[in-house]
This record gives C-alpha cells, structure tokens and sequence, in this order.
C-alpha cells in the first residue's frame, strides 16, 4: 500500500509546498488534496515533484462535482489524481430519511458519469453521520452505497468508530468497493481534548493491526491516507503516521 496524507490535517500549518517537503523526507509516498489546495494547484505539482511524491486522491466538495466537473477533472489531471472522493456534507445539506439518501444516492451516481467521461473514478468518503443509524434504522451509509453502486468508498476508519459501526464488520462487507482508507486514531475518553479527542495513528484505541488484515483480505485498499482532524503538533502527528506505518507492515 502506498501511504499518503490528506492536507486537511495541515490547514493551520501552511504553505502546503513547505509540509510536502517535510513529508517527503519522513516517508510518504503521496499526499491527498482537499479543495483549499486547488488554488495552489501549479505550486503543490512541483512541489510533489520535488519530494517524489504523487497525488492519487483529492476530496472535492459535492457541489463542485455537480457544477463543474470539467474543471475538477481538469485539476485532477493537473495534479495527477487518478480518484476523487466527495467527502462532506453541512448538517443542513444531510439528508434525514431513507428517501433523501436513496436521492443523495442517485446524484453520486451522476457524479461518477461525469467523471468517468474524463477517466477520473469517483467516490465517497464517509464521516461519523453516514453510519449512525436513521429514525427507522436504516443506515444511510448503506444505503449510498446500493443505491449506487458504481461508485467507489474511502473509509474513514475512525469515524465508523465514532458513528457506533464496527469497522471489520464494514470492511467485510463492503471491501469490495473500498479503494482507500483513512489512517486516523482516536484517543481514550476525555483525553486529548484541546485535540478533539483524536490521536495519532497507532497511539490510541484503534485496533490497526486488525483492521490492516482486514483491509488487505477483503477490500480493494491501495491506499493508506494518514489524517488528525486537529492536530496541535503536525510534525510529531506525521512522523508517528509514518512510523507507526512502517511497523505494521503495511
């Protein structure tokens, strides 16, 4: 697997060429963009460049998707990503019934058309509200994902976690359509609070090493994407991504 991190985790830690620099020398093979790189696009390409580094994924925002995805695809190819994951929705914007995800559903879809016109795949990153159950106990993760059922998942690890799912459970059943995860950790109960609760991958509660067997047994996972929500030490999160990679076997 290849090891990358998204750049989300750096946003208090900019300019993005200078944390791909430092990345290139603690061992990652890639980084993953979020939308707020795309306008550094020429500068984050020599600057991968420089550090050996690609960059296969980018999260984009779903509405960039449904209103330019000539453009997306065109920044894509620009920056050398192969797939792109739509990765949030506003509480607003989240559907609240079975209906609204179905519907939710059959615009990823269409993203995936559009994208697929450009040779760019596409797909869905999840956070904690996907997993959680509806009123009548559907699941609306589950229900994106038949719903349409071309598109492609990175699995966020840590955040299934966090909506109640068993993360081993997910994989197993859903391995096939997962193409990247993320490689996140969350901390012991009321720890790490200035950092939202979140540690560093392979300090915390997560059980990775299972959930690495897992992923390598049953899903389609090149791609490891180390990311903090909010680290308060950049550095000492990365480098202990990497390590922690690197002693997994991964």
């Amino acid at each position: 697997m290849l090891l990358s991190l998204q750049l989300f985790s750096a946003r208090n830690y900019t300019p993005y060429t200078d944390v791909i620099a430092r990345l290139g020398t603690y061992g990652f093979d890639a980084a993953e963009a979020f939308f707020g790189n795309f306008a550094e696009a020429d500068a984050t390409r020599a600057a991968l460049d420089a550090a050996g580094m690609k960059m296969p994924t980018a999260h984009v925002p779903l509405d960039m998707f449904e209103k330019d995805a000539e453009g997306v695809a065109d920044l894509c190819q620009q920056l050398g990503v192969k797939r792109a994951f739509a990765p949030w929705l506003s509480a607003d914007e989240q559907p609240k019934d079975a209906a609204g995800w179905a519907a939710l559903g059959a615009r990823l879809a269409a993203c995936h058309a559009d994208m697929a016109k450009h040779g760019i795949a596409f797909g869905w990153h999840n956070h904690d509200f996907e997993i959680t159950p509806l009123a009548d106990g559907q699941i609306p993760m589950e229900i994106l994902l038949d719903t349409a059922p071309m598109i492609d998942w990175e699995a966020d690890i840590a955040w299934i976690v966090r909506g109640g799912g068993d993360p081993i459970q997910w994989i197993e059943k859903y391995g096939s359509r997962i193409v990247a995860a993320h490689f996140k950790d969350l901390a012991p109960k009321g720890e790490k609070l200035d950092e939202d609760g979140w540690a560093d991958a392979g300090t915390g509660t997560m059980d990775w090493p299972a959930i690495l067997g897992a992923l390598k047994a049953h899903s389609r996972c090149e791609i490891l994407v180390a990311e903090h929500d909010n680290p308060n030490d950049f550095d000492r999160f990365a480098k202990q991504a990497a390590a922690t990679f690197k002693a997994l076997g991964a």
